[in-house]
């Protein structure tokens, strides 16, 4: 298996400068990550680094937290994609999915697919707050919106990518959609485990390590 393309190589730390983005694409490209992913600010940065390479350009929308108003997860989204994103990991209002308001976790998904259209909407869900049950419902309303990932986490709560929550999602969605397991991802025995838990994506911050 090809464990390059894999990995999204990771760098979403508050304190990251524009010197330590610029060696992360050069690394994607050395090592032919699927993707680099930066915070929004850093789009143009990446788009321009990566723009003959196969390497993709993922940044996130209402990150860390989710709780951001949908109109601006909707604008982050509609900016980013104008900056040179290539996919989009977007993060779940948690609280409203455990207030069974799944008609708001489900209608946010939708705006925010439809914005990004034919490239990559991925939906995190914060598995490490979330019941089996949760997790259960977050991903089939992903999959009911079309999005095209369900993600474990953001690496930013109390508890990243875990085997269980990783099986679980894959159980839920299916063969034909993508489970991309982040946070605390760290050696190449930790990636097996979530490949066999089946996730076929991996976020990371340890990629040159791991390959």
């Amino acid at each position: 298996m090809n464990y390059n393309k894999l990995i999204d190589h990771t760098l979403l730390k508050q304190d990251a400068t524009p010197e330590q983005i610029t060696a992360l694409c050069y690394e994607a490209k050395q090592f032919s990550f699927m993707s680099v992913c930066v915070n929004p600010c850093y789009v143009p940065l990446a788009s321009e680094l990566l723009k003959d390479s196969d390497v993709k350009v993922c940044t996130v929308v209402g990150f860390p937290l989710g709780m951001n108003l949908t109109r601006t997860k909707l604008e982050e989204t509609e900016l980013v994609l104008k900056q040179g994103a290539d996919e989009v990991d977007m993060v779940i209002n948690v609280g409203m999915l455990k207030a069974n308001n799944d008609d708001y976790v489900y209608n946010e998904i939708k705006m925010l697919k439809d914005a990004v259209g034919t490239k990559v909407l991925k939906v995190i869900l914060e598995t490490c707050l979330l019941s089996d049950e949760e997790i259960v419902r977050a991903c089939r309303l992903a999959k009911d919106a079309g999005a095209d990932f369900v993600k474990t986490s953001t690496g930013f709560s109390k508890g990243g990518a875990t085997v269980h929550a990783v099986k679980l999602m894959r159980e839920t969605v299916g063969k034909d959609m993508g489970v991309k397991a982040s946070g605390g991802v760290k050696t190449h025995e930790d990636l097996l485990a979530m490949v066999e838990a089946g996730a076929n994506r991996i976020g990371t911050s340890n990629g040159t390590k791991i390959v």
